[in-house]
C-alpha cells in the first residue's frame, strides 16, 4: 500500500492507495506547531478508524506547498511507518516539463495536478485547482507547463468580506435561487458565487484567446471547485481526487 499526502495552506489530505485503487481518504488541517508524534498517532488512528493495516504501507509520496510542516511530517513516517518518502520536487520525474521563468517556485501541488490532467488526457489543456488560492495552469501539446495564473481562493475572498466590514456576517459559500438578492446573506451568496463563476469563466475565455487555441482541455479540482463546476460550462470535468491520481503516477515514476 502507498500513502499518498497533499500538505496545502489550509488542510493536509491524506490518501491510502492498495494497487490502483484509493481504500480511504481524510483531511486534517494545517498546523505547522504540530509534532512528529502527533502527525504519527493522528494517521495510526485514520487509519485503524477506517481497518487499514498501517504495516501494509510500504512507501510514501509527499507533496507540500507549507515548508514549516515538512520536518515534522517527514519525520512522522520515518517513525511510525519506517518510510523514507518521496517528496515532491526539484530532480523528481515527473513526465512533465516545466517552461516557466523560475521552475522552482512552482507549488508540489500544482506539478501533482498537471501530472495527473496531462497523464489522463493529454495536451493541450487547462487545469484549475480552487484551493486555498485558485490556481489556472496551461500544459501544451507537448507535455509543457508553459503558463500560470494565481487568484484568491473563493473562502480567501469570503473570509476578506466578512472581516473587513463591519455590518456583514460570515455565511455558508452556495449558489443563491437569484443573483436578485433580497436580504444580506443571499446578497453576499450572489456575489461570491456569481461573481467567482464570472473570473472563471473570463480567465479561461482569455488564456484560450491569447493562445490562440479554442478546443482546449478544461479539467478542475479543489473542494470548492464543484460549486463552480456545476454552473459553468465551461469546464470540461470536475475531478476531486485529481492530486491523489497525479501523487500515485509520480510515485510510481520514481519508485526504486
Amino acid at each position: 500500500m502507498i500513502l499518498a499526502v497533499d500538505i496545502g495552506n489550509t488542510n493536509i489530505v491524506v490518501g491510502v492507495y492498495d494497487g490502483d485503487n484509493i481504500v480511504g481518504s481524510w483531511r486534517m488541517v494545517t498546523r505547522s506547531e504540530k509534532t512528529s508524534d502527533e502527525y504519527g498517532i493522528f494517521i495510526l488512528n485514520l487509519l485503524d478508524h477506517s481497518n487499514i493495516d498501517h504495516k501494509k504501507i510500504k512507501s510514501a509520496i509527499v507533496s507540500s506547498v507549507v515548508p514549516n510542516v515538512m520536518h515534522s511530517f517527514e519525520n512522522a513516517l520515518r517513525k511510525y511507518f519506517n518510510i523514507d518518502p518521496i517528496i515532491v520536487g526539484p530532480g523528481i520525474k515527473t513526465g512533465i516539463t516545466i517552461s516557466t521563468d523560475n521552475p522552482r517556485e512552482v507549488g508540489a501541488d500544482r506539478i501533482v495536478g498537471l501530472v495527473a490532467a496531462y497523464h489522463m488526457f493529454g495536451g493541450p489543456l487547462i487545469v484549475i485547482d480552487f484551493g486555498t488560492a485558485t490556481t489556472y495552469d496551461v500544459v501544451s501539446e507537448k507535455g509543457e507547463f508553459k503558463y500560470g495564473i494565481t487568484s484568491p481562493g473563493i473562502q480567501i475572498t469570503a473570509d476578506a468580506l466578512w472581516q473587513r466590514t463591519a455590518q456583514l456576517p460570515s455565511v455558508e459559500i452556495k449558489k443563491p435561487d437569484s443573483i436578485l438578492a433580497k436580504n444580506t446573506v443571499t446578497s453576499i451568496q450572489a456575489g461570491l458565487v456569481y461573481g467567482y463563476i464570472g473570473q472563471v469563466e473570463y480567465i479561461i475565455k482569455k488564456i484560450k484567446e491569447e493562445m490562440k487555441i479554442e478546443n482546449m482541455k478544461v479539467v478542475a479540482t479543489g473542494g470548492l471547485g464543484r460549486i463552480i463546476f456545476d454552473e459553468t460550462s465551461m469546464i470540461d470535468v470536475y475531478d476531486p481526487q485529481l492530486l491523489f491520481e497525479g501523487l500515485k503516477i509520480i510515485h510510481d515514476k520514481n519508485q526504486k
